[in-house]
């Protein structure tokens, strides 16, 4: 009696091939994208809360596209502190990118 090893399951998101289907790959780009921006928007708020060098290229860099990407929550909330304002703001559009590009890589997926 030979022993042969057992294959493992495998995960239905990894089949198909070299990248899987061309709705997981699909999905895989909507929630890279999602991340990305969240990402930015995430950095900006901890740079602030550092108070990085707002002459600094890389923090303009990282407060532009952050600025590009929450530009919708824009004073959103008012509240009387500026480091408060500047979480609460770009925290939303963070988190409903999280939200909405999870939910829809996931309804992609099941393509």
């Amino acid at each position: 009696m030979s022993h042969m090893p057992q294959s493992l399951p495998v995960d239905d998101r990894y089949k198909g091939g070299r990248g899987g289907t061309a709705a997981q790959r699909t999905a895989l780009i909507i929630h890279t994208i999602a991340d990305v921006a969240a990402a930015f928007l995430g950095l900006w708020i901890l740079l602030y809360l550092l108070d990085a060098n707002q002459g600094n290229v890389f923090v303009q860099f990282v407060r532009g596209m952050a600025d590009s990407l929450g530009w919708w929550a824009r004073d959103i909330f008012t509240v009387g502190t500026q480091g408060l304002r500047v979480v609460l703001n770009y925290a939303l559009p963070a988190a409903l990118y999280l939200l909405a590009g999870h939910l829809i890589a996931g309804r992609v997926r099941r393509l």
